[in-house]
C-alpha cells in the first residue's frame, strides 16, 4: 500500500481546530477480480454481475464485472488508516453510518480512495 498522501499523528485535542477540513487522503486501492472474488466468497454473494466477467459483459450495461457496494464500504477501515492517524488514541470503535448510497458502479480495474474531511468534534 502506498502511503504517500499518510500525513503525521496528530493529537486528539488538534482536531478541534480542524471541524470543517481535510485531515487526509488515502493512497489508492485497485479494486480487482481477485479482490471481489475473495470479498464475494465472504459473503456469500456470487451474483454474476460481481463475479463473472463474460457474462457481466454480454448481460449487463456495465461492459464488465463491477464491485459489490458494501465492498467499497468495507475498505474506509484501510482507507482511513492510509490517510491519517490520530496520536493520543488507544482505540476506535465504528459507530456505523448515516445515508450510505452506491451512486455509481465500481467497474472492476478502477482504482478508489477516500478523502476525509472532520464535519464536527
Amino acid at each position: 500500500m502506498n502511503e504517500v498522501w499518510k500525513k503525521p499523528p496528530v493529537s486528539f485535542e488538534a482536531y478541534q481546530a480542524m471541524v470543517g477540513k481535510e485531515i487526509g487522503v488515502s493512497s489508492w486501492h485497485l479494486i480487482d477480480q481477485r479482490r471481489i472474488n475473495v470479498y464475494a466468497d465472504v459473503i456469500e454473494d456470487h451474483q454474476f454481475i460481481h463475479v463473472d466477467p463474460e457474462r457481466a459483459k454480454k448481460e449487463t450495461a456495465f461492459g464488465n464485472t463491477i464491485a459489490h457496494g458494501f465492498l467499497t464500504v468495507s475498505l474506509l477501515p484501510a482507507l482511513k488508516q492510509a490517510a491519517f492517524a490520530i496520536d493520543d488514541v488507544r482505540m476506535g470503535i465504528n459507530y456505523g453510518l448515516n445515508r450510505v448510497r452506491f451512486p455509481a458502479p465500481v467497474p472492476v480495474g478502477s482504482r478508489v480512495r477516500a478523502a476525509f474531511r472532520l464535519l464536527a468534534f
